[in-house]
């Protein structure tokens, strides 16, 4: 937990840097539309709301761990509340840079006598401030429709020598349900819950992040996931947000909530792999289901992958779950480990973004961070499947990345 002198330092270079956007936003603004007669009205509105804006940023900065812990509400309106207002006033503040170079530049190449006929308003202010009103509707949509806009996306898988037995075997994927962000709006979420079962699947995998840092806020969930059945079964991991580091605890509190987390899994009908594996029979056939904790690069590295398999028959088509997907990077890519087929979540595609498969379009602010963060990868005769996610995290919303359910067919290759 950051210290009082930490949190005041990073508040103010916070605060300069968003009235510095503030100052660049309200530029462009001015500049567009100052010649209006109700522009007035405009400027009273916007330095009203900027007023509120930063002294609700102020407060935030000092409570935001005590909202994290107890008042989980207040959180994630304010994260609605900054980031829907600050990223428009960004693109915008971004748009007045562009057109203070572009003027600059052309003072510099035009006569003296010309210079007063340097145009203060272009087709790139008026496209800056369309695309900053069509962020600005993006967020609202994604509060509000676009985080309960449950998605099932369909994976052919192929693996190598898959028994007859196996093929077509469906594994259903859910993961990162983070219950705590929906503050128990329980209508919304059992229509994705519906969702699941309809696909009825033979498996049923969850890949860890079942709650945000406490262990109450899946109670209310316990019976609405039990009622999520699979033909061979139901299996569970832990994510790096089930061990309880996000919050200031005891030992003693943070290894209770752990264990109720566990509990909860088992209350659930999971089948919780914690550096374990089973094995599921279907025509005669086998295949293996390994799990194991949380093992993230720059997170939390409990997971042990050489003692989930200990002792398994690793010939047979063997399936992962593994909450970050860099741990499939760093242990089982280019053969590293026997493992066919791994699934993952953890990056939430960080619920925004862009993806059209006809065209080729597929990217996420994920990518900055995470080579491989939604969808099916392949390398060689192995494959990663990461999970965009089916609840929220910090940004009560999704915008372009809708809550995923995956369906993966095994096929034989």
């Amino acid at each position: 937990m950051p210290s009082a002198t930490t949190r005041v330092i990073m508040a103010l270079f916070l605060l300069g840097l968003i009235l510095f956007i503030e100052w660049m936003a309200w530029r462009n603004v001015h500049r567009m539309w100052s010649h209006y007669s109700r522009f007035g009205l405009v400027r009273r509105v916007w330095f009203v709301t900027m007023a509120i804006q930063l002294l609700w940023f102020a407060v935030y900065i000092f409570r935001w761990p005590i909202w994290r812990e107890h008042h989980p509400s207040y959180l994630l309106l304010t994260h609605a509340v900054l980031i829907s207002l600050l990223v428009p006033k960004i693109w915008l503040g971004g748009t007045e840079i562009f057109e203070m170079l572009r003027q600059g530049i052309q003072w510099l190449v035009t006569s003296p006598e010309r210079r007063a006929g340097i145009p203060r308003r272009t087709f790139i202010s008026w496209s800056g401030q369309a695309v900053a009103g069509v962020l600005l509707g993006s967020f609202a949509y994604g509060m509000t429709r676009g985080r309960y806009g449950y998605h099932v996306r369909h994976h052919d898988v192929p693996i190598p020598e898959l028994p007859d037995g196996l093929e077509g075997l469906r594994i259903v994927q859910i993961s990162d349900a983070h219950l705590g962000s929906f503050l128990e709006d329980f209508g919304p979420v059992e229509r994705g819950l519906e969702l699941i079962q309809s696909l009825e699947p033979d498996i049923l995998c969850f890949t860890g992040d079942l709650v945000n840092d406490h262990s109450d806020e899946a109670e209310p969930w316990i019976s609405r996931f039990k009622g999520l059945t699979a033909r061979y079964g139901k299996f569970s991991i832990l994510g790096n947000h089930d061990y309880a580091d996000y919050a200031r605890r005891t030992d003693e509190e943070r290894e209770n909530v752990r264990r109720r987390i566990r509990e909860i899994h088992g209350e659930m009908g999971f089948d919780l792999l914690l550096d374990e594996h089973r094995y599921i029979e279907r025509g005669g056939n086998k295949i293996l289901i390994a799990g194991v904790e949380n093992w993230g690069k720059g997170f939390r590295q409990s997971g042990d992958l050489d003692v989930a398999l200990k002792g398994a028959q690793v010939d047979l088509p063997t399936v992962l779950l593994s909450h970050d997907p860099t741990h499939w990077e760093e242990r089982v890519m280019g053969e590293k480990a026997p493992v066919d087929l791994t699934l993952s979540g953890h990056t939430h595609g960080m619920q925004m973004g862009l993806e059209i498969p006809a065209l080729g379009i597929k990217f996420s602010p994920s990518k900055l961070r995470y080579s491989r963060w939604g969808g099916l990868y392949t390398e060689g005769t192995q494959h990663l499947h990461v999970n965009r996610g089916f609840g929220l995290l910090g940004f009560p919303g999704r915008i372009g990345m809708p809550p995923e359910i995956t369906e993966l067919t095994l096929r034989k290759a």
